[in-house]
């Protein structure tokens, strides 16, 4: 998904919104749906379905044809559901069934985002820019409703589970946003800028900040709900600079030439908020193992994306009304609550420990009330 904003496309800013909102609003509706036949047909058959579905889509976009494009894009329906929970899934059901070591699954999670998303990612960056700057290649244009009531009770009962997904969506609908809007705040007037060097400098400080993970996740203290309250909050920061730079650093007037220094304060401010973006992916998704019920997981996990898909295809639907660094505020917003739900969640994982510990106070070591 991450590669459908980033693709410099010869088209203007409304149809490109018009063209994502379709993405979105079809993985709203069919999403969970997708997501639920993971848990009832296998993980294994998501998986290859995947491959198969996004294989076809991409064939799509080397098309010059809207309609081509957007048939790529209906195509697109089946793979985001598949790929942000079936392989996830998979994983951590395989893990606990063959009896793995719990840590093991941390070091997985950070190990996939770094070497997975992050250098295949930036070796595409590079690999891309140079094809467009060195060779000329321009942009071209069980029963499923007792799964859904199981996913339902489940987020209802655990308030835990809830705020997961409460966190989950906030950042994801803030990160997707910014990936929609970084282009134009780097180059509002046109500037000319190279795409594919900074799109592999964000996979770069992705990779620097999921290899942080890896480091905080194999030590015992301090804990994931703990530090990802930092990470929200240096996250919130970080998208606040286009509109600091926007009052503080006078706008160029002139048309054309090289990105300008309120670019370059951003482009740093988005190179953190790509670190936090690194962090995010293992540590969300060992919190995910922890939290969430093997038997509806995928189910579970496509629900989150439900209020994820309303909040992106309301930002593509109204992409024209607002100043981006309006957008980008309300982006920071949302970031610094998820910190403070982040905080929440903290707390109460803690409840029980406490309460377990009181429960044993007064008790002798074979059980019996002491003196």
């Amino acid at each position: 998904m991450f590669t459908i904003f980033t693709v410099h496309m010869a088209l203007e800013k409304g149809r490109l919104g018009s063209f994502l909102l379709l993405v979105f609003g079809s993985s709203m509706l069919f999403g969970t749906i997708v997501g639920s036949l993971a848990d009832k047909q296998g993980r294994r058959r998501a998986c290859i379905t995947y491959c198969i579905t996004y294989i076809l889509s991409c064939i799509t976009k080397h098309s010059p044809q809207y309609k081509i494009l957007m048939i790529g894009r209906v195509l697109e329906v089946l793979p985001p559901p598949f790929c942000f929970s079936a392989f996830e899934s998979w994983l951590v059901a395989e893990h606990n069934k063959r009896g793995f070591e719990q840590q093991w699954l941390s070091l997985t999670f950070s190990k996939a985002i770094f070497l997975g998303n992050g250098l295949v990612a930036i070796l595409s960056g590079l690999f891309g820019n140079l094809l467009v700057d060195s060779l000329s290649l321009g942009p071209k244009i069980r029963t499923l409703l007792t799964q859904f009531k199981g996913a339902a009770v489940a987020i209802a009962s655990d308030e835990k589970i809830a705020l997961l997904g409460a966190i989950q969506s906030l950042f994801e609908g803030s990160m997707y946003t910014f990936v929609f809007l970084w282009t134009p705040a780097l180059s509002p007037n046109d500037e000319d800028i190279p795409h594919g060097f900074i799109f592999a400098t964000f996979m770069l400080a992705s990779m620097l900040g999921s290899s942080l993970a890896s480091r905080l996740m194999a030590r015992s203290s301090p804990r994931v709900e703990s530090y990802m309250q930092i990470v929200f909050v240096v996250s919130s920061a970080a998208l606040l600079l286009p509109i600091l730079t926007n009052f503080l650093v006078a706008p160029s007037e002139v048309k054309g030439g090289s990105i300008s220094l309120a670019g370059c304060l951003q482009l740093l401010g988005f190179c953190t908020f790509e670190a936090c973006v690194g962090i995010f992916w293992p540590s969300i998704m060992k919190m995910r193992s922890q939290y969430i019920p093997e038997e509806a997981r995928s189910t579970i996990m496509n629900f989150f994306r439900i209020p994820l898909n309303i909040f992106v295809c309301v930002v593509l639907y109204n992409v024209n009304a607002f100043p981006i660094t309006v957008m980008f505020g309300m982006c920071s917003i949302f970031l610094f609550v998820a910190s403070i739900l982040q905080r929440r969640l903290m707390a109460i994982s803690d409840k029980p420990k406490v309460e377990n510990m009181d429960s044993h106070e007064g008790k002798g070591p074979r059980g019996g009330a002491t003196k």
